[in-house]
This record gives structure tokens, sequence and C-alpha cells, in this order.
């Protein structure tokens, strides 16, 4: 940082060099003038003056082109303008310079004309665009005005002309004509030192370079104001320091619309090469310890494996009881943790052994040219070495036992399969005293299976294998539905259907049932409003609530936008929570609160199978209970079941509760359910779980079913569909 600042403060005093040197020419000048300009001859001032004028002539015609070129991408109007600024001046050099080559009577006479009209075009256009607010144009503006300054030089020059023919001066008189346009010049330069000076802190360089132009011309008008004869030698000096100013013009436009726009590339690309730099960092390594990650880890195994020429192992390690461990001291200390026992690992890793750390707190080590198993055991049991002496972790020493997996590699074993015997390998080690285990192939029996599952389960949401069935619920009281439950299905592509009994725990276990749980919730409501908009009677859709969706933070928020997106009437929604999620009464209440207030509907599912304390009933905003299938399944058998039943049906008749029985199958189970003055039922014996195509081709005859079984019952007076 110090030597990038130093090394600009070099570059500053540089340039400031470049503005000081020629302004100390003016005391060698005025001190030395006969001795200096004594050693010139008349042909060399001719010639160096030529010189001079061509190059600035080169200059200012090089500010109006790059101006030109630049003007496509900025469409600034001060670019533009001082383009066609330097294109007159640009011109009127030419010009001069033309003349000047074909001596006639009158060629002084439009030298002293051409040259007091640039000076007061360049002052008063300098200090115009400086004054002018920064606006932006089209193209037809750039051709308009350079085409413009074009045809104010010919009018210039036709005028100049007309004038050296019918209205031709005296010489002495248009020589003080001409030493008042250069001092008035003179004037209008300090004025616009003025004016930049405020803007020296904003733009150091930029109008350092333009105060030093504006103080050059000012003493190149001091001299040519006071000097008599223009021929003379004292008009040389002028025109260098005219030549200077015209540098530093140049150094301004090219810094503005060259140097400082490829500087700030080059800056940009640094902090782009710098981003990308945080950005692979971040994608291949873990936030908490910054080892590598699995994406890492599965990269070098897939880059790695298929060389046979040596012995490769996968070392898995986790800390024992790591939930209960988080879950008492927290994420926080939980993290801190980690990052100690990724520098315990470390502390000890042989150079050819490669750590990394999974999302599931577990570290895995990768070792490319194994020799013996027994160097294998050796580090495991150096590393459970390291850890007996406890983790201090704020206030709380805790002691980092380890469970430990080893896995070696077999010939077509992928990288995926060798991780995933190391980790069942691990988990196995857990059940042992020891706590190191190899790895043998019975171990796959059943977990191996289960931890597919969970990797397929992040593609299958990503490759659209879910969706979603629907069963009706049938109104007793109407005869009609009036609802349906959505439920979740997993066609996988080589397994075929696999069971939610199956697949949901492991989403849960593993928070996928957050993705998930959120895009069951959207099909929903999106299919609640296509009946609608099919012409079907409006149905409310009942959707279950996993303990993960529970508690996330956003749940509100993400139902709200839901419903928006779906333009689904909140009243057509029912979320379902299951008993055991009301033992937390303090944390749900208000959730549920909020929920509520959005205008769905909050339904308990699986009641009387969970939670025995029933306070709950009558703090949260409950509209429904949902009987469990359980209970209903022997209810014509079973008296201790019709007594829980009727029970339940009771009690939510008091407390004003609407009322599900889930499972019904027989008729008899409904004849109960009718007697106990049950408001819904949902089972097979209306209807199985059904396709959205379905309920859409056979929804009326489904009602049907249903007013012919109630009507076998005497229980149907007038049903309307």
């Amino acid at each position: 940082m110090l030597e990038n600042r130093l090394k600009q403060l070099e570059i500053e005093k540089k340039e400031i060099w470049y503005v000081v040197l020629p302004l100390l020419i003016v005391l060698p000048l005025l001190g030395l003038s006969n001795q200096i300009f004594g050693s010139f001859k008349e042909e060399s001032y001719i010639c160096l003056n030529l010189i001079i004028q061509i190059l600035i002539i080169v200059f200012t015609m090089a500010i109006a082109i790059q101006s030109w070129l630049v003007f496509s991408h900025l469409l600034s109007s001060q670019t533009l303008y001082i383009g066609n600024l330097f294109f007159i001046i640009a011109l009127f050099e030419l010009v001069s310079v033309v003349i000047a080559q074909y001596p006639m009577a009158d060629t002084l006479y439009l030298e002293i004309w051409l040259d007091l009209i640039m000076r007061l075009c360049l002052s008063i256009g300098f200090l115009f665009i400086i004054l002018k607010p920064k606006k932006r144009l089209t193209m037809n503006d750039r051709n308009y005005t350079y085409c413009s300054s074009l045809l104010f030089v010919l009018l210039s020059l036709f005028l100049v002309y007309l004038s050296s023919k019918y209205f031709l001066l005296e010489e002495q008189l248009l020589l003080k004509a001409s030493a008042i346009a250069h001092l008035m010049s003179a004037v209008l330069q300090g004025v616009t030192i003025v004016i930049l000076s405020k803007y020296i802190k904003k733009l150091p360089k930029r109008v350092m370079w333009l105060i030093s132009a504006a103080t050059y011309l000012i003493i190149s008008d001091i001299f040519f104001a006071f000097i008599k004869d223009l021929k003379s030698i004292w008009g040389f000096p002028a025109l260098i320091y005219q030549f200077f100013a015209f540098f530093f013009f140049l150094k301004a436009i090219y810094y503005t619309t060259v140097e400082k726009p490829y500087t700030q590339l080059l800056k940009i690309k640094r902090d782009l090469e710098h981003s990308q730099q945080e950005l692979h960092f971040q994608a291949y390594h873990d936030d908490i310890t910054k080892l590598p990650n699995e994406h890492l880890l599965l990269k070098t195994l897939k880059e790695e494996l298929h060389d046979n020429s040596r012995q490769k192992a996968i070392i898995a390690i986790e800390i024992d009881r790591l939930a209960a461990i988080r879950s008492s001291i927290g994420i926080s200390y939980s993290n801190t943790m980690m990052k100690l026992v990724a520098e315990r690992i470390q502390s000890i890793l042989p150079p050819h052994y490669f750590a990394t750390k999974l999302r599931e707190g577990q570290f895995i080590i990768y070792i490319n040219h194994v020799k013996t198993r027994e160097e294998l055991l050796q580090f495991c049991l150096n590393l459970k070495s390291t850890m007996k002496k406890p983790l201090q972790v704020q206030l709380f020493p805790l002691n980092g036992n380890l469970n430990i997996g080893i896995a070696l590699h077999e010939e077509d074993c992928s990288g995926e399969e060798l991780l995933m015997h190391a980790q069942l390998a691990m988990r196995e080690a857990g059940q042992i005293p020891q706590r190191v285990l190899f790895y043998k192939p019975y171990m796959s029996n059943g977990i191996a299976d289960r931890i597919l599952i969970e990797q397929e389960l992040h593609k299958a949401l990503a490759n659209e294998e879910f969706y979603l069935d629907f069963q009706p619920q049938v109104n007793l009281k109407t005869g009609k539905i009036e609802s349906v439950e959505a439920l979740v299905r997993w066609r996988h592509p080589t397994r075929g259907f696999v069971s939610p009994e199956l697949f949901i725990p492991i989403a849960e276990e593993s928070g996928l049932i957050i993705p998930l749980g959120k895009w069951i919730l959207e099909m929903a409501c999106t299919q609640a409003k296509t009946w609608k908009e099919q012409g079907l009677p409006p149905v409310k859709v009942a959707v279950n609530l996993s303990i993960g969706q529970l508690f996330q933070q956003d749940l509100v928020h993400m139902v709200q936008e839901i419903l928006q997106r779906t333009n689904l009437e909140p009243k057509y929604l029912q979320l379902e929570i299951t008993e055991s999620m009301t033992m937390n009464i303090d944390q749900i209440t208000q959730l549920l609160h909020e929920l509520k207030a959005i205008g769905i509907q909050i339904a308990v599912d699986d009641f009387g199978t969970g939670y025995s304390s029933l306070s709950y009933l009558k703090d949260f905003p409950i509209d429904c209970l949902k009987i469990d299938r359980a209970f209903v399944r022997n209810i014509q058998h079973n008296s201790n079941d019709k007594a829980l039943v009727s029970m339940i049906l009771s009690m939510a008749k008091h407390l004003r509760l609407k009322v599900v029985a889930e499972g019904i199958e027989e008729v008899e189970q409904l004849a109960f359910l009718i007697d106990g003055d049950c408001d819904y039922i949902q089972g097979y014996l209306f209807s199985k779980p059904i396709s959205a195509e379905q309920i859409s081709n056979n929804f009326y005859e489904i009602h049907s079913r249903a007013r012919d079984i109630l009507t076998e019952l005497k229980y149907e007076e007038d049903f309307v569909i």
C-alpha cells in the first residue's frame, strides 16, 4: 500500500515538473534575450517558426479528432464542444501557415486578423465550455456542430478577405487591436483558471493540465501583446508558449478520454480478477474453517482416481454427538469448535494428505498415495491422541471425541462411492470402543441406499421428478367436495415410485424439505386457481407443513408471495401442522397468528397421536382438527377407538372447530362419524389420491358417488351440485 502511494507521488512530481520547467524558461528569455536570440539567423527562425506552427496544427487537429472519436461513446456536450473549438483553431492555424508561405501585400494584415479571431475564439470558447452545464447529445449533433464549425471558419475567412480588399486598416491600428485582443484573451484565461481551481480536489489531474494550458496561453498572449512586429524574434517565444498550451490541452483531453478510462478499466479488471479469486475460493472452500469443501474434494477425486498406479484412500471424521453439542452451546460456539478441530487436524497432517470439510460437520482426508494400511491407522491414532486435550470454546471445555472411518479405493469405484464408503465406516465406528474402522461391504446394506436417496433428492426437484396428487374431502353437511389435500409424490427415473414415508424423513433430516415444501405450496395454490378458471366450484387446498418449514424465518413472507404470485384468495389455502409441532407454544403461537392474519386456515393433522397437553387448542388460532386414520381404522371393532373419536368430535364441537376424519374406507366407519356430527371425511370410500387432471375430469362423478353413498345412509336431504 505504501509503495503504491509513493509510486503515485513520484508520478505526480514528474507531471508537475512538466508544467514548471517551461515556466522557468521565461526568466532567461527576459534576462538574456539578446544573447539567446542573437544565435539565431533569420532563416533558422523562420524554419523553427514553421515547425512550431505545424506542431500546433497537429496538436489541435489531434484534439478535434480525439473528441470526434470518443463522442460516440460518451455523448457528452463538453467533449463535442471542445472538439469543435480545436477544429476551428486547427483550420485557422492551417490557413495562417499557408498564407505565410505565399507573401503578398496584405499577407501580414490577414495573419493579424486570423490570429486575433483565433485567440478570442479560444479564450471565449473555452470559458463557455466550462460554464455551460454538461448534457447528453446525439450522434446527429456531432455532424451538425462540426459542419457549423467548418462554415464558421469559411465565413470568417471570407469576411477577413473582404476587409483586406475594401476596409483595410492601418498596420499600427491593427497591431493595437491585436494587442488588446491578446490582453482580453489573457484576462479571460485568468478567469478560466479561477473557475477551474474550484475543481482541483475533485479532478486533480485534469484540472492541473487545463490550468497549465491556460497559464501558458496567458504568457503567450502577453508576449504577443507587447511585440510591435509579428516578424520579430519575440514572436517565436510567444509561439513556443502557445505550443506548450496546446500540448497541455492535448494532455488533458488524452487523460480524460483515454488514460483515465483505461486506468479505470485496469482497476476494474484487477478488481474483477480479485473477485473471481474470492468467488473461486468461496466456491471451493468452507466458510468457517477455510478448508477445501466437498466440491473441491469431488473435483480432485474425479481427476486423480483414474490413476491406478498408487493406492488411494479416504478418511472420514466426525465429532461424536455433534448435534447435541450444537444444541447445547449454540451455532456460534460450535463453529468456533469446528475451527479448533480443523487447526488440530492440520497440525499433524502429512504433506500428501488433503484435508477437506463437508457441510454436515464432517472432515474428509484424501490420501493419493497409501503405502500400507498401518500408515492410515497410525495417522488416525495420532489424530485421536491430538484430540484428547479438551477444546476450549470461551468458557466451555469440550471433549472432541472422534468417529473415524477409512475406505480404500477399489477399481471401478467412483469418487462419490469412495466418499460414501468412508462415511458408512465412520458411522459404524461410533458403535465400537476404538471408534476407528475400515470399510467393509456389509456396511452398505440399507444405509447406503438412504445416502443415495439423499443425494438423488438434490437432483429430483431440479429434474421435475416430483408431482402432486390430491385427495378430496367431502363435506358431510352438504355432500360437496369443498377441499382437497395436496400429497407429494416422487417418480424416480430408475426406482419408479418412491414412497413419501421413505423420502420425506430424509428430506427433513437433510434440510431439503424447505425448497421441496415451497414447491409443493406453490404448485398446490396454482392448481387451486386453475380449477377455478376451468369452471369448477371453488376448492380449498390443504398443504402439510414440516417442522423445518414451520421455523424457517421467512415462512409468512413466502406464503404471502406465493398467494400473490398465483393470485389465489387466502381463504382457499389451509396449512396443516402436526400435533408434535405444538410443544413450543411460545414460538409457534405468534407465527400461527401471523399466518392467520393473512386469511388462510390452520388445521392440526394427525390429532390424538402426538403431544398429550391440549392447552394449545385454546391458545392457537386453529380452524380444524384432523382425526388420524389410526383411530378410524378399527372404529367399528375397538371400543377404545370409538370412545376417543367420540371425545374428539364432542370437544371440537364445543371449541367450534371443524373436524376432518382421515382414512375412511368402509360405510360402517362413515355411519359412526355421521352420528357423531363429523364435518368432513377423507378416504378411499369416496376417492383415493388422484391427479389434478382426474379431479378436473371426474369432479362431478365423485360428487355423484358421495351422494349415492350418503343417500344409502338416509342422510342426504337436498344436495345441490
